[in-house]
């Protein structure tokens, strides 16, 4: 039976909303399981050798531990009738379908949205593409990587004498996933009001220029094309400036005038707020190389847990560069609770992150930790309406795995 609560708690706002998941690595799976974090049952249906991602490594092993927490999972073999028609008997208990298959595939396969919201039109359908669905990329395979470089993200990212670089992590999957996520829940509500369900859709493309959009505003209401700086932003210094500390470096922004004078006070350089140079926002960024020199000058004698408290203390905004083991052991990382313990049926444990917001003061939730391929195939088919001896056929004829 479904693990989720019979009505709707302080923490679980989505209680009795079923979800079915067909989605894969990222962007599908990670919208599902934000709907899960919040209450919903979600089934994920897999093909019968499970979510690719389960099949390129380590890293792939990961991708389903972190988007794939909460839900139950059937393995199906959509290619055949019989596994077709159990994967419309799931979505027929459903409100929310979940996509992001290669383009065309899911229509082949009698489980597009047309196709589904014209048999269950209750059903909130949500599509997460490469390119989306109208242009002439349309038929193209989209990841992550492809949306940074067709976005414009890439040509903003990286030193300007060296070539253009990615985004340390899949940015645009995980954002797609939250934006998906989002599209659900505003659907859901519309629902409340109308009866009806939506068909929505959205791409890695769009989530990657929807990103942008400060830096989007400017060019379209007539700055120069964007180029890449580096650190620094380019219209304000000190601004996103990363300083080399004693044992490291800082972040710093402090390009607005009261932050600018503070951050000479605070120093011991207030001779630096009247140097011709560093006098406006306008001097110091057509003079950043001598403004990061003398960035450099004060603050390279201090740690970097120094430099933030001094000028934290300051309202100035810094922060230390960290590394991941750094982050892990903060004690702000330790106060949010946001690292949580994922516990699966078979004992299974690992830790992960939870959904980045509270609601009230109810803990953050902890669901359990992401299903084996099929796990519950003969569960979520029994609340489906099969028998066992139908389900025993299914599983004899290679339907389920």
């Amino acid at each position: 039976m479904p693990a989720t609560p019979a009505s709707p708690g302080p923490a679980r706002p989505l209680a009795g909303v079923r979800v079915i998941d067909l989605g894969q690595y990222i962007a599908g799976p990670g919208a599902a399981m934000t709907l899960a974090e919040l209450g919903a049952d979600v089934i994920k249906v897999e093909p019968l050798a499970g979510d690719q991602a389960r099949h390129i490594g380590r890293y792939g092993e990961s991708m389903v531990r972190a988007y794939n927490r909460g839900k139950r999972s059937i393995a199906l073999d959509l290619k055949r009738e019989a596994g077709r028609e159990a994967a419309l008997r799931l979505i027929a208990h459903a409100d929310v379908v979940i996509q992001n298959l290669r383009p065309g595939a899911i229509d082949k396969l009698g489980l597009g949205p047309r196709h589904v919201r014209e048999r269950f039109p209750r059903i909130v359908y949500l599509t997460i593409s490469g390119f989306g669905s109208r242009g002439p990329s349309s038929e193209r395979p989209g990841y992550d990587i492809a949306a940074q470089a067709e976005s414009g993200l890439m040509s903003v990212t990286g030193e300007p004498d060296r070539p253009p670089q990615k985004v340390g992590v899949p940015i645009i999957d995980a954002a797609a996933a939250q934006l998906g996520a989002q599209a659900v829940l505003a659907a859901l509500y519309g629902r409340e009001k109308t009866g009806r369900g939506a068909t929505l859709e959205t791409s890695l493309l769009e989530v990657a220029l929807h990103l942008q959009a400060t830096t989007w505003a400017d060019y379209l209401g007539g700055a120069p094309e964007p180029q890449r700086i580096g650190d620094g932003q380019p219209h304000n210094a000190p601004a996103a400036e990363v300083v080399p500390t004693r044992d490291g470096y800082i972040v710093l922004s402090a390009y607005a005038e009261e932050h600018w004078q503070r951050f000479c006070r605070v120093l011991g350089r207030e001779e630096l707020a009247r140097d011709p140079r560093f006098a406006s926002n306008a001097q110091r960024v057509a003079h950043r190389e001598a403004l990061r020199a003398v960035l450099r000058d004060c603050l390279s004698g201090f740690s970097s847990e120094q430099c933030v408290a001094l000028l934290s203390g300051q309202q100035i905004v810094a922060g230390a560069v960290r590394s991941y083991n750094q982050v892990l052991h903060s004690p702000d990382l330790a106060a949010s609770g946001l690292v949580v313990e994922a516990v699966g049926a078979d004992g299974t444990r690992y830790q992960a992150l939870a959904l980045p917001y509270r609601i009230d003061d109810a803990p953050r939730p902890s669901p359990p930790a992401a299903p084996a391929c099929g796990a519950d195939g003969d569960a979520v088919l029994a609340e489906a309406g099969y028998s066992l001896d139908e389900i025993a056929a299914l599983r004899r004829d290679g339907v389920v795995a």
